[in-house]
């Protein structure tokens, strides 16, 4: 599945997610679908696991939601 936001797109699937960042610099983000969590209110979607630790801001709730639904994981409310 294809979620697209206002700074790029994210690639998901139920093993791995890829956040491509667009812009002049083509950044690409990584991580398994187990290194993630899912942030409500905030729409953030944040990796941390064996070297990896980054963070990104959804457009949306409802684009959150999408994402959660393809990866199979719970949104996590703060």
């Amino acid at each position: 599945m294809i979620i697209y936001f206002e700074q790029g797109r994210i690639i998901a699937t139920q093993r791995e997610v890829v956040v491509r960042i667009d812009g002049n610099c083509r950044i690409n983000l990584q991580a398994q679908v187990d290194e993630l969590t899912l942030i409500s209110g905030a729409n953030v979607v944040s990796a941390v696991g064996s070297g990896i630790n980054w963070s990104i801001k959804l457009d949306s709730d409802e684009q959150l939601q999408q994402l959660a639904n393809e990866i199979g994981i719970a949104i996590t409310i703060y």
